[in-house]
This record gives structure tokens, C-alpha cells and sequence, in this order.
């Protein structure tokens, strides 16, 4: 897993940890065990790759459904 990571540092992905809990954002680093995402809101986040259970890589033009103003 941790390869893979590594090829995917610069790209922006969705991370589950369990069924609950999950995470998006672009890979900055992977070592020693450690995935470092940073997310939407500039802020550094740091995930063991042992409780990764998927990994996706999030298109460009994903689009989110909200409100038009």
C-alpha cells in the first residue's frame, strides 16, 4: 500500500480508514508508515497507512450537488 501511495503523491484522492471515517485531500508525503494529505481547507493531515482500508482518486470534475444562489 504504501508504494502506491507514493505514486499518487501531487494527486488529490479519497482515503477510508472504516465504514465511518474517511478523507480528502491531496498527497503531500508517505513514509515511515504515515500517508500526509493536505485537505480543501489548507490544513495538514496525517494517516496511518495500516488503518487504510480504500484509496480513490478524485477526478477534476467532480462535482458536489448544493444550493444556486
Amino acid at each position: 500500500m504504501e508504494e502506491k501511495l507514493k505514486s499518487l503523491v501531487g494527486k488529490k484522492i479519497d482515503v477510508s480508514c472504516t465504514s465511518a471515517v474517511g478523507f480528502t485531500g491531496e498527497v503531500l508525503e508517505v513514509e515511515n508508515g504515515i500517508l500526509s494529505l493536505r485537505d480543501d481547507e489548507d490544513k495538514t493531515l496525517y494517516i496511518s497507512i495500516e488503518k487504510i482500508a480504500a484509496v480513490n482518486v478524485v477526478s477534476d470534475n467532480h462535482l458536489r450537488p448544493g444550493f444556486v444562489a
